[in-house]
């Protein structure tokens, strides 16, 4: 059975819209600036926003978004306010969904990592302050499962929802999930994809990890530091309409080597690569391009070029989006698949830049990195997104 992403919605630091996100993907130069002092800027940038004593390099969206007042304190977060800006693009198809299949045959399947924490943080820095919890905030808001619920109430549906959160593998799974789910007839459309707000929270749970660079990510070179945390919201109508792309196949497996690091050898991101190819009867000569986890983290490049040689040799064209929209977590799967959609959609045939200092790391695979201004007239993608515990998961996007 085939299943295609008709419609797509997003935001991200690079911007919102699919206009103004491809624009920025394969622009010359990458986007960012120093963001100090209230100033905004596209892309990563520097900012002290989060940590006033250490300005960090971080992916965060500019973009004014909605207001939630329409809906119960319960519901109102950052989170929901990105997702929310990410469906008023698709909207129109999935209101027409619902006219078609009714809103009992329509699913929500998101990833996140966050949720509403960021609003939990707002509400201890007051309860600090002035020993009352404030109005505004509510515990529930904090919940994994917020997002899904936030999305069938806010288009009235009634059909099955639920929330992925498998740390940096969600979206992607959210994504596999909401295939099965059509294969097996539970739905007619969904609604998937995944969102991530930054946060106080993870900024420090990755900082004490030592994850982190001040810097832009430089993944897959000599001197990478680390990540960059970012947000982002992407959602996709999915349905077995025949649209450009086709979510051919995909990949899952767990490592269960460590609870952070990945597992060296790289056998279980090169196992779920290989699931995603089968899956989508690719050979993996037919591949023309990989969207890499790549965190620029010392143990995940390593292991993820080591699985990219294994399946696909040195031929294919790879490079790490992370440098451009830093690494989302629980919405990076989504994003990842929809700057894929982009590159699969896009006219002139560019393929997205891998951005680094231009330093490889001769201790890893010479898998060849995308130059920017590079073209390729490719049809088939994986994605790729690794966890923590290493939960492993791959995306085959075909063009049609």
């Amino acid at each position: 059975m085939n299943f295609f992403l008709n419609q797509l919605g997003l935001t991200c630091a690079l911007g919102t819209g699919k206009d103004e996100v491809r624009s920025a993907l394969f622009a010359p130069k990458p986007p960012g600036a120093t963001a100090l002092g209230g100033e905004t800027s596209n892309g990563v940038a520097t900012t002290d926003f989060f940590a006033p004593d250490r300005p960090l390099a971080l992916g965060r969206i500019n973009a004014q978004l909605p207001s939630l007042e329409h809906h119960p304190v319960q519901l109102r977060s950052r989170n929901n306010a990105l997702l929310l800006l990410a469906l008023f693009q698709i909207r129109t198809a999935v209101e027409a969904a619902i006219n078609e299949y009714g809103p009992s045959r329509i699913g929500v399947i998101l990833g996140t990592s966050t949720s509403g924490i960021g609003e939990g943080e707002l509400a201890i820095d007051a309860y600090v302050k002035t020993a009352t919890v404030p109005s505004a905030y509510h515990y529930a808001q904090q919940e994994l499962g917020s997002p899904a619920i936030f999305l069938a109430r806010e288009l009235k549906l009634s059909g099955p929802t639920t929330v992925i959160s498998t740390a940096c593998s969600s979206s992607a799974k959210a994504m596999a999930s909401a295939a099965r789910w059509l294969n097996a007839g539970l739905i007619d459309a969904a609604i998937v994809g995944g969102g991530d707000s930054l946060c106080r929270f993870t900024i420090a749970g990755f900082s004490c990890l030592d994850s982190v660079s001040t810097e832009r990510c430089n993944p897959m070179s000599k001197n990478r530091k680390g990540i960059n945390i970012g947000e982002a919201a992407a959602l996709f109508l999915m349905t077995r309409e025949s649209a450009a792309v086709r979510v051919a196949g995909w990949g899952e497996t767990s490592d269960a080597h460590h609870m952070s690091a990945p597992e060296p050898s790289g056998r279980g991101a090169a196992d779920a690569m290989s699931q995603a190819l089968t899956r989508a009867q690719l050979k993996p000569s037919e591949v023309g391009y990989v969207n890499l986890h790549g965190t620029a983290t010392p143990h995940n490049d390593a292991m993820e070029s080591k699985a990219v040689d294994t399946v696909l040799g040195r031929e294919v064209p790879v490079s790490s989006t992370k440098p451009l929209t830093g690494h989302t977590l629980g919405a990076a799967g989504a994003l990842e698949a929809a700057l894929s959609w982009l590159t699969l959609t896009d006219e002139l045939h560019r393929l997205p830049p891998h951005w680094f200092d231009g330093e490889r790391d001769p201790e890893l695979p010479p898998i060849p990195l995308v130059a920017a201004g590079q073209v390729s007239n490719v049809r088939a993608i994986l994605s790729n997104s690794f966890a923590f515990g290493g939960s492993n998961a791959s995306l085959a996007l075909v063009r049609e």
